[in-house]
């Protein structure tokens, strides 16, 4: 199954904007971030289809999984 996975700012690097990863059945959240190398501790916000996700979600084909990375300034 293909997920379509949206990265943001930091998460971008080395990876691309937009990607389509493609999972075994029963695919969750995690497993995507696992694929792609990302600690679970740099994901600050995790949306699918634009509202608030879990990494122990299980995926549809359809959904769309945002990433971003912990924002930081002052």
């Amino acid at each position: 199954m293909e997920i379509k996975v949206r990265l943001f700012a930091t998460l971008r690097e080395g990876r691309g904007k937009e990607l389509m990863i493609s999972l075994d059945d029963h695919p969750t959240t995690q497993m995507i971030i696992d694929q792609l190398n990302i600690k679970k501790e740099d994901v600050a916000i995790l949306l699918i289809n634009g509202r608030d996700g879990a990494l122990d979600r299980v995926l549809e084909k359809t959904d769309v999984v945002s990433l971003f990375p912990p924002v930081g300034g002052g």
